[in-house]
């Protein structure tokens, strides 16, 4: 058992299991018949799943960033790839060891500034002051670059190349193991960071296990990737296969966990940067506000989890910085614009009227009935989700790369998530639907001001004017 916190109670473990790049829909839990995530759903179903849950961000650096800070990609500063943690930032790190933790980082950061380079052996270690503030560190900035499933290559808190054997899930896996075996006498912090599902950029293909792309070749494919052109009848069971190996690990790890006498005494989260709509929205993966891009399978036990069942209340990767924290009993900064969400668990499921304690020494108001979406890299793009629209908008004369945020914004998409769940059907510019896209662009604008701190012009579409649905021409699938 560990020391006692502040508050008197035993301070628990936490280990994070953050997979890269995965949709919501892998689970069965979400309506995926292949079986991929039972260890997944066993989680889910002793501790707190999380189905609506999303990032806030769908590119992998600034939702690492949002996930690391419990800010968003705005405040961060970090709202493309490329742009390192701000000096002095608090992140999940430095909090941790301020409560007497002891934090360990594994696999990709992406958060470290370091130069892209398709050489492996030309790859830079993250520098000591760009670690977030972990004190063990097996990581790589950019993992997609300096390693391949077959050849996992990390560097180690002493900036030493560590190459580890075994496909690349297993060999961070196997790092984890050892960690936790190494200070299972003492309370520690892991984030274990995964890059599969990712593609592997230097071939844009899905490296599973060998033989596990050939299970689920012909298998089911999502309604959003049957309808529209994209690159899911190629990809899809390789990705599938490295998702299945992932959760083989995670089984991996809850058994390490038990086999210590630890299981009880850890907090265990299972969640995604982003998701992957194969090329479907535009020209590549994410970088989208359809729910292929944000929404990600979320489950967390343990203790203050177990037992907490299915919590329908819309959450955001902010929140999970402030709930790690609040379940360690360690006090929120209050820098930190997310809400834990253990105060949901504690009043039931439903989240409404719950005054919720969000910043330290605060009281916020009830738990919000959306989530906001900022968009980079693609495009400069905002997008607000209730549990049955989404709507977005997008500046169309801003340069994606080297700005974050517009004065104007013009409609883009509204969606009815309960008649079409797979956003396949845009009504932004039906005339029956412009009271809804009204009220959406108001709620929209209210989440722009309190987080952005302005608020911006959008330019309602004309009827007629939208041209649905963007199909992805085949030229484009490879590119």
């Amino acid at each position: 058992m560990n020391k006692p916190n502040a508050a008197g109670a035993a301070q628990p473990n936490v280990i994070v299991f953050f997979t890269d790049q995965q949709r919501w829909d892998t689970s069965s839990l979400h309506g995926n018949p292949l079986d991929l995530m039972p260890n997944f759903e066993r989680m889910a179903f002793r501790g707190t799943h999380l189905p609506h849950h999303f990032t806030c961000q769908p590119v992998c650096g600034p939702a690492r960033a949002c996930f690391q800070t419990g800010r968003y990609a705005t405040e961060t500063g970090c709202y493309r790839n490329g742009i390192p943690l701000r000096d002095g930032a608090h992140t999940l790190a430095t909090e941790f060891n301020t409560a007497g933790y002891h934090t360990g980082y594994i696999g990709k950061w992406h958060l470290g500034g370091t130069t892209p380079n398709w050489d492996r052996d030309q790859q830079e270690p993250v520098p000591p002051q760009r670690r977030g503030g972990y004190r063990e560190w097996l990581a790589a900035d950019m993992l997609e670059f300096a390693s391949d499933a077959y050849d996992t290559r990390l560097f180690d808190t002493d900036d030493c190349l560590v190459r580890l054997p075994g496909y690349r899930v297993d060999a961070l896996t196997d790092a984890a193991i050892r960690f936790v075996d190494r200070h299972q006498r003492e309370p520690f912090f892991l984030f274990l960071s995964f890059l599969e599902p990712h593609h592997q950029n230097s071939r844009d293909d899905y490296p599973a296990p060998r033989g596990y792309e050939e299970r689920y070749r012909g298998g089911w494919i999502p309604p959003d990737l049957q309808h529209l052109v994209g690159s899911a009848a190629k990809h899809v069971a390789g990705y599938y296969g490295m998702i299945k190996r992932l959760d083989e690990a995670l089984g991996r790890l809850l058994e390490t966990l038990a086999s210590l006498g630890l299981e009880d005494d850890t907090v265990l989260l299972f969640t995604s940067d982003h998701g992957n709509h194969f090329k479907t929205r535009n020209g590549e993966y994410k970088r989208s506000c359809h729910d292929a891009s944000i929404r990600v399978p979320t489950a967390i036990q343990g203790p203050g989890f177990d037992g907490g069942g299915r919590v329908e209340a819309l959450t955001s990767i902010v929140d999970l910085m402030p709930t790690l924290l609040d379940a360690a009993g360690i006090p929120l900064p209050a820098s930190v614009s997310g809400r834990s969400i253990l105060p949901l668990l504690k009043h039931g499921t439903d989240p409404a009227g719950i005054g919720m304690a969000s910043r330290e020494g605060r009281t916020d108001s009830a738990w919000p009935d959306d989530v906001y979406v900022q968009i980079s890299e693609s495009q400069v793009g905002r997008a607000v989700r209730t549990r049955r629209w989404k709507y977005s908008v997008v500046a169309l004369d801003v340069d994606p790369v080297s700005e974050s945020r517009a004065d104007r914004y013009t409609e883009e998409c509204l969606y009815d998530l309960v008649s079409d769940p797979y956003e396949l059907e845009n009504l932004i510019d039906e005339p029956a639907y412009r009271r809804v896209a009204e009220r959406m662009r108001v709620r929209l604008l209210k989440r722009i001001m309190s987080i952005e701190g302005e608020v911006p012009e959008i330019i309602p579409v004309p009827p007629g004017a939208a041209s649905g649905q963007r199909v992805v021409l085949p030229e484009e699938i490879d590119a």
